[in-house]
């Protein structure tokens, strides 16, 4: 079983930063990725980002790519999302999520992702 623990939202200025953590436990049991994915009000889970535990892979949506910075530590069990630049479209609830081992490796799909935390509240104002 995969635990996720998000922390770091808050309330932000546009243009200013703020830096997401997720910590990750049994992920033993887990696919070899782990996946940001935020969702808006009155709107479906977007993704965001994510990356490989074990390689140099990482992805970005169009919308943070040049933004937003995904990173790990996998002494710490945690993976990090570095957000600059921030706007107002920005705002959402931020979610970690990972797959079971039986991942097939589209990161990008809602679907491919298990364990979800319990997320975290990132508000842009303007």
């Amino acid at each position: 079983q995969v635990e996720l623990k998000e922390s770091g939202g808050g309330l932000v200025q546009a243009g200013g930063s703020l830096r997401l953590s997720c910590v990750a436990s049994g992920r033993a049991f887990g696919g070899d990725v782990l996946g940001w994915w935020r969702q808006a009000p009155g709107k479906d889970h977007e993704f965001v980002s994510a990356i490989s535990w074990s390689g140099p892979d990482t992805f970005y949506s169009d919308s943070v790519k040049g933004r937003f910075t995904i990173s790990r530590d996998n002494a710490k069990n945690t993976v990090y999302l570095q957000m600059t630049k921030l706007k107002p479209e920005d705002t959402a609830v931020y979610y970690c999520a990972a797959p079971d081992r039986y991942y097939s490796g589209n990161y990008q799909l809602k679907d491919e992702y298990d364990y979800w935390g319990q997320g975290t509240q990132v508000t842009v104002s303007s």
